[in-house]
């Protein structure tokens, strides 16, 4: 059995040392996928700590098929997403313009091109910070976290149009503010 294995299985068994090191083992990748979805970084440090509490609390339900860092990525995206909409005072979404759908890029954001380019992930990742909510959970949500546009929908209690509507905004607004910063390093690339 290998050992990420035989942490889970001590975490099942309720064996507090097994839960710290599962907690160690994954806390600081976790943080980075909580950190997208916040404002700062003491709301991914609470974000963080409550997914790791409904991981511990709900871990007994994890199967074994598939990934288990999968699994716990979902678990924080789910906490990140519950935590956005509890903290949601002025639910202020644009609506869809039915002549947006047709530029909507599809495509993701190639991280080659930018690594070839010298912006790396954090890079990237500071950019995003400086996008309206809104635009920044779409963005996650579809982008980074492979979600549809229908189950973003569902979970930000949005339309899929609105959601595709942030996604085109928030491409748009992360291109202006990648120009602003590379400039000609990077014109003929996004």
């Amino acid at each position: 059995m290998d050992p990420i294995n035989r942490i889970i299985d001590g975490c099942k068994a309720g064996k507090q040392e097994e839960f710290r090191k599962l907690y160690e083992l994954y806390a600081s990748p976790m943080l980075a996928v909580c950190y997208r979805y916040s404002k700062k970084m003491a709301d991914a440090e609470d974000i963080l700590q409550e997914g790791f509490v409904k991981v511990f609390r709900k871990i007994k339900y994890y199967k074994g098929s598939g990934s288990f860092e999968g699994w716990l990525r979902r678990v924080m995206v789910n906490t990140a997403i519950n935590h956005y909409n509890a903290n949601l005072k002025h639910s202020f979404q644009d609506e869809y313009d039915d002549n947006i759908h047709d530029k909507v890029d599809e495509t993701s954001l190639s991280e080659k091109v930018f690594v070839e380019d010298g912006v790396g992930y954090e890079q990237i990742l500071m950019l995003l910070q400086q996008l309206p909510e809104g635009y920044k959970m779409v963005f996650n949500m579809y982008v980074l976290d492979g979600l549809t546009h229908k189950e973003i929908a569902e979970e930000l209690n949005v339309s899929e149009n609105t959601s595709k509507s942030q996604l085109f905004k928030a491409r748009r607004t992360l291109r202006e503010l990648l120009m602003e910063k590379y400039g000609k390093q990077i014109q003929n690339k996004i």
